[in-house]
C-alpha cells in the first residue's frame, strides 16, 4: 500500500472513507481542476502498455518501433505495429475510469469551474467516453501527418489502407509492404507518405500542447494523476508544479509510482473502481451541506 503526506486509501475501502471524503472537499472549494491520466487507466480496457514485462510486439520492444528512424528505415514495419494497435483499440470501450473522469467535467462544466484533461494515451478512449477538449500530450492513434507537406488529419478507417488489411498480428512474418502502397496524402499534388501523427521516443511535444498544458496547470488548484507513472517529461514535472504553487495533488494508481511522494493523496487500485467512488463521495458531501 503506497503512502503520503494525506493520505492513503486502498480500492476496496468504502466512498465514506476520510481520504475520499477530504478528496471531495478539496474538489468541491477548488475553481480549477486537472486530470492527467496514463496508460494505467486503458489498461482496464484491454489496452496493452507496450511496457515491461510481456511489452513485445513480435521480437520488438515498443521502443524499436516509435522512433523517427525505425520508420525512416523501415515504414512497412511500423505502419504494421500502429495498425494492430488501431485495431485493439477500435475493438475496446472506455471503463468506468475514463466515464468518471467525463461526468467529472460535466460537473465542473454545470458549476463554472475551470477543467482540464491532460492524457499520455494516444487511444481516444477519453474522448469516446464523453471528455471533451483532451489535451492529447503525445498526439493521436487516429491521427496521420504528411512526412512531405506537413498536412495532419483524423482517420479512423479500419483498415487506414488496404494494403494493411489482416497485417499486424503479432505471431505474423513481416508484410514487407511496399512503401507506394502504405497509407499516403490525399492533398492535391502531394501523395506523400503518412506516418502516425504520434510523439515517439526522441521527439518533441507540439509547442501549442505544451502551451494549453501549462495555462491549465498554472491556475490548477487540484491534479488528479491517474495511470500515470509520471516519469517522462514534460508530464513528470506536473504534479511538483501543482504542489509548489500550493495546489493540492492526488494520484490514482495499482502501485507507489515517482509521483507518490509529491501526492497529499495516494489512492490505490483500479481507476475503474476508485473514481467512481470519488464521484460517490462528492454525492455524499453535497447532500451532507
Amino acid at each position: 500500500m503506497s503512502t503520503s503526506a494525506g493520505g492513503v486509501q486502498r480500492e476496496d475501502s468504502g466512498a465514506d472513507d476520510p481520504t475520499f471524503t477530504a478528496l471531495a472537499r478539496a474538489l468541491h472549494a477548488a475553481r480549477s481542476i486537472a486530470v492527467l491520466t496514463g496508460a494505467g487507466i486503458s489498461a482496464e480496457s484491454g489496452i496493452p502498455t507496450f511496457r515491461g514485462a510481456g511489452g513485445f510486439w513480435r521480437q520488438y520492444d515498443a521502443t524499436e518501433l516509435a522512433n523517427p528512424q525505425a520508420f525512416a528505415a523501415d515504414p512497412s514495419l511500423v505502419w504494421e505495429f500502429y495498425h494492430y494497435r488501431r485495431e485493439i483499440v477500435s475493438a475496446a470501450e472506455p471503463n468506468a475510469g475514463h466515464r468518471a473522469i467525463a461526468e467529472l467535467q460535466r460537473r465542473c462544466v454545470r458549476q463554472g469551474k475551470d477543467f482540464a484533461l491532460l492524457t499520455q494515451n494516444i487511444d481516444g478512449l477519453h474522448q469516446r467516453a464523453g471528455s471533451t477538449g483532451v489535451v492529447n500530450l503525445h498526439g493521436s492513434l487516429w491521427g496521420t501527418r504528411c512526412r512531405r507537406c506537413g498536412h495532419r488529419e483524423e482517420n479512423r478507417t479500419m483498415p487506414i489502407c488496404p494494403a494493411l488489411a489482416g497485417k499486424g498480428l503479432p505471431d505474423a512474418s513481416e508484410a514487407r509492404i511496399p512503401t507506394l502502397d502504405l497509407p499516403r496524402c490525399a492533398e492535391a499534388g502531394c501523395n506523400g507518405l503518412l506516418r502516425p501523427d504520434v510523439v515517439w521516443f526522441g521527439e518533441n511535444l507540439d509547442r501549442e500542447i505544451i502551451q494549453r498544458a501549462d495555462a491549465a496547470l498554472e491556475s490548477c488548484h487540484v491534479l488528479l494523476v491517474v495511470g500515470t507513472s509520471a516519469i517522462v517529461y514534460p508530464a513528470a514535472g506536473y504534479a511538483p508544479m501543482v504542489r509548489a504553487r500550493g495546489g493540492t495533488v492526488a494520484e490514482f494508481n495499482i502501485e507507489p509510482t515517482g509521483a507518490t511522494s509529491v501526492c497529499q493523496f495516494a489512492v490505490t487500485g483500479k481507476a475503474g473502481v476508485t473514481l467512481p467512488r470519488l464521484l460517490t463521495a462528492m454525492d455524499s458531501l453535497k447532500h451532507g451541506m
